[in-house]
């Protein structure tokens, strides 16, 4: 376990109101972005710049992630597992969270302070494990469990097909493991939607103040630096992980439709990830290299400057979930096409064509339409500014710091 100190050690408060945050990020992508990843560095940034401390536990490459986005006013311990990449992803998964239980048993000792909070930032064995061991160990502490996704059911769901079901599988099996330790023994809960609050709220230990829908946030300041263009290169772009729950090749499908309906169609596609080979297998195939262009990964300016020369953007998710990347781009006045997930007659968005889940062609009829109505792009235009504005950091940090508070202040009543 090697430790980076950025700031003074953990525990030296002077401040009654201040918080000690041991943020376990273990499943830190490294390279990419998640929205879980997403949600712990903006956070835990504000956080810091609050006056609360923060240590922040990850690997190698979740360090390095972490300082790509400017996490530096933390205290980082890094777990060195980066040299068992070799055993593929079953062999990396495994290091890395017997890795975080060891030290979480054996080395991570909490001295006892007003205010304490392990923060696993997702669902993952590699995150919730080691803080429900220091939740065991330490009983004063306050574990707040990140749990921003339930994995499908890999026997009937879109995600996991082929070769992809033994890993969905296994994600679908630990995650029963992970529900049933958060629900016993965590003190709060941080979701992405309405929905998933009801499936922790219990009424005794988890009470609805105890299970935050997060959703996440976006920076809604830079875009207004960011001038817009004399014209939009891009008729649509997506922005996530090459991951089967995107919808990535899908939109590879719908995207075709569209093409054959308007020739020289261009799409632009931000984001990594395992379906990344495919899916240039799939352009290649249907002779759509010089429609679809593919960035890789974009973040800050670069990004924010692709959403601009961009008319629209689009979500083709194939799991009922929300994400925090399309936002990004409604931040930028791009008008959303998704399925009619759930989440989202829940969540309610404005600025958003809805079209029936998983009718390829029906969301391709949808961006083909949009395309050609210019009034009803520049009505969505002004409704996805307006959703977006509500979605800003400073906001959700706050919101989230005052839900941590409220255990503190019940604490005290008792």
């Amino acid at each position: 376990m090697s430790k980076i100190s950025q700031v003074s050690p953990l525990g030296a408060m002077s401040d009654a109101n201040k918080i000690v945050f041991h943020i376990i990020a273990n499943a830190a992508l490294g390279t990419g972005l998640s929205g879980g990843d997403r949600i712990f560095i903006e956070c835990a940034r504000r956080w810091a710049v609050q006056g609360h401390d923060v240590c922040v536990y990850v690997w190698e490459e979740g360090y390095e992630m972490c300082k790509r986005n400017k996490l530096d006013n933390v205290e980082y311990v890094i777990w060195s597992t980066a040299r068992y990449k070799r055993l593929g992803f079953a062999g990396l998964y495994a290091v890395r969270t017997i890795k975080g239980l060891i030290d979480a048993l054996l080395k991570i000792h909490i001295p006892k302070t007003q205010r304490v909070v392990v923060y696993s930032a997702s669902e993952f064995l590699m995150d919730s494990i080691p803080a429900w061991i220091i939740k065991m160990r330490n009983g004063y502490v306050k574990w707040i469990a990140g749990f921003y996704l339930f994995a499908p059911n890999p026997f009937n769901g879109h995600a996991y097909r082929g070769r992809r079901f033994i890993r969905g599988l296994f994600y679908y099996l630990s995650q029963w493991l992970i529900y049933w330790q958060v629900k016993k023994y965590a003190d709060m809960v941080f979701v992405t939607n309405e929905l998933d609050r009801w499936k922790f709220i219990d009424g005794e230990r988890l009470t609805p103040e105890k299970v935050v829908a997060v959703r996440g946030g976006v920076d809604t300041k830079t875009p207004l630096m960011i001038p817009e263009p004399k014209e939009k290169k891009f008729d649509a772009v997506f922005i996530g992980r090459f991951h089967p729950q995107k919808g990535v090749l899908e939109l590879i499908d719908i995207w075709k439709y569209v093409c054959e309906k308007r020739p020289g169609a261009k799409l632009a596609m931000i984001g990594i990830g395992d379906l990344e080979s495919e899916a240039r297998e799939k352009i290649e195939e249907y002779g759509l290299e010089n429609s679809i262009i593919l960035f890789g990964f974009k973040d800050g300016i670069e990004k924010i400057k692709i959403f601009k020369e961009s008319a629209m953007v689009l979500y083709p998710a194939v799991l009922d979930h929300w994400s925090m990347a399309p936002v990004e781009a409604m931040a930028c006045g791009l008008p959303l096409i998704t399925f009619d997930l759930t989440t989202l007659r829940v969540l309610n968005p404005k600025g958003v064509v809805k079209v029936p889940c998983y009718d390829l062609n029906a969301f391709a009829r949808a961006i083909v339409d949009l395309l050609e109505d210019e009034k009803l792009r520049g009505t969505l235009q002004k409704e996805a500014l307006e959703f977006a504005r509500k979605w800003d950091w400073d906001k959700r940090a706050d919101e989230l710091l005052k839900a941590m508070m409220f255990l503190y202040k019940q604490s005290v009543v008792k």
